[in-house]
Parts: C-alpha cells; sequence; structure tokens
C-alpha cells in the first residue's frame, strides 16, 4: 500500500509511527461502559502498581463540561520557534503539524500535544479538521483557543491553558509519534487515553487489558455500595457493602 502524502509541515523522519497502534477490540465501548470513571481507573492503576498516570481537571480543564473520552494517543510535541515572532508573522513563517497529525488519524484518534504554554497550539479550524478525520477529541499541555468554533462542532479539548495569542509564528513541530509528557505522565502513541469532568487518565497500551477487567471488577463494587447508600443502611453496613 502507498504511504499516506503528507502535507510538508513537519520533516518525514520526525514522523515516528504513520499509525498509532489501536487498542485491543472492544476496549473503547467497555471503557465508555464505566461512565465517569477516571476516579475508578487512578484506584485501579494504584493498586495494579502502575506508575500514576492520571492528571486532573484543576490542570487539564474540559472545554464540553460532561463528555466522557475514550481512545488511543496519536502524539505531536510542540517547541517554540527560535525567530521573532513579529518578523514570523510579517513573513508567514508557519511551522504548526497538528494538521499532519489530522492528516495521519484514523477514526477514534485522541491527539495528544505537548504544547507551548500561554501560546495556542490548536485553534477552530484544526478542531474541524480532526473532527471531520474522525478523531474524538484532543488533550493539551498548553494553550488553545477558538473555544466556542471547538464546541460548536463537538469536538472536546482538555487543555492547560485558553488564549488568543496565536502559534503560527511561534511554535514549531518537533515530532509527531513520539513521546509526549502531559502533566508530569509520559504518554506513548497507542497508549489509551480515558478523560472526564474529573481529569484525563493515560493507560499504557501494554496494560489496557489489566486495568479494564480489574476497572470492571471495581466499579461493580462501587455500584453496589451506592445502591447501598440509597437504600438506607448504616454506615457501617454501607462500608462493608462493597468490599
Amino acid at each position: 500500500m502507498a504511504e499516506k502524502k503528507l502535507t510538508g509541515r513537519i520533516a518525514r523522519e520526525k514522523i515516528k509511527l504513520m499509525e498509532a497502534p489501536r487498542p485491543p477490540a472492544g476496549v473503547v465501548e467497555r471503557f465508555k461502559k464505566l461512565g465517569d470513571c477516571t476516579g475508578v481507573i487512578s484506584d485501579t492503576m494504584d493498586e495494579l502498581g502502575i506508575p500514576l498516570g492520571c492528571v486532573g481537571a484543576s490542570v487539564l480543564k474540559p472545554t464540553i463540561p460532561g463528555t466522557i473520552m475514550v481512545g488511543p494517543a496519536l502524539t505531536i510535541r510542540n517547541i517554540l520557534q527560535r525567530i521573532d515572532p513579529l518578523a514570523g508573522a510579517r513573513d508567514h513563517v508557519n511551522r504548526m503539524a497538528e494538521f499532519e497529525c489530522h492528516n495521519l488519524a484514523q477514526p477514534g484518534d485522541v491527539l495528544v500535544i505537548e504544547g507551548v504554554p500561554d501560546i495556542s497550539n490548536m485553534g477552530g479550524n484544526s478542531a474541524q479538521t480532526g473532527k471531520r478525520q474522525g478523531e474524538v477529541g484532543a488533550i493539551v499541555q498548553g494553550g488553545i483557543r477558538d473555544i466556542s468554533h471547538q464546541r460548536a462542532v463537538g469536538y472536546p479539548i482538555w487543555a492547560s491553558d485558553i488564549t488568543p495569542v496565536t502559534g503560527k509564528w511561534r511554535i514549531e513541530a518537533a515530532e509527531i509519534n513520539g513521546p509526549v509528557l502531559i502533566g508530569g505522565v509520559q504518554v506513548h502513541p497507542g497508549d489509551l487515553v480515558v478523560a472526564d469532568d474529573t481529569g484525563v487518565c493515560f493507560i499504557p497500551r501494554n496494560k489496557i487489558m489489566e486495568v479494564l477487567e480489574a476497572a470492571e471488577k471495581k466499579a461493580r463494587s462501587e455500584d453496589t455500595r451506592v445502591k447501598a447508600i440509597d437504600s438506607g443502611l448504616s454506615v457501617p453496613d454501607v462500608l462493608r457493602s462493597g468490599e
């Protein structure tokens, strides 16, 4: 099969994988059935001895509250350009490459950007393109803009900064589908992203099934305890109900 035509926004050698690895069949749907589950996943990862892989919503804030997002990570790492941004604006020196990610995206991907703070790493047209390409949303350690446009097209983003300042003349893409650092968590392409109003969890791709099966068991226990609370059981009996 011929390699996909690229946009040219980033050198081919800086694209480490042309496709993010896919999760096992049915995994995304099973995680979605757990609902608002980042707390359960965080506890599960702790109990399984998997290093901390969750970032709170006080750090990565959701642009569309009430959204639950699950999908494999398609990663990009951005850095500052080494030029005067006003000179870059004059000469239209745009070295951003999240559109190359949209070009490479497979349906269900989550775009994960290790970006630059206080500068927009993606805006409304980018979000609309990602939506059209089948992405389910994005995680951005750094700035984003055009929030109303992103909401209008139904493209949720969890981001650390919101700003009108463009990245077009300020940001340069360093690498696509390599490791990125998000809120202190190292994320690799194909790691599973689970995000809700409480925060974002990154599950290493070689631990996905282990975490899923343990989280499903923990969620059933939590459901039993919730029903015990609603039933009027005494507090000691409620505590015993989830054991």
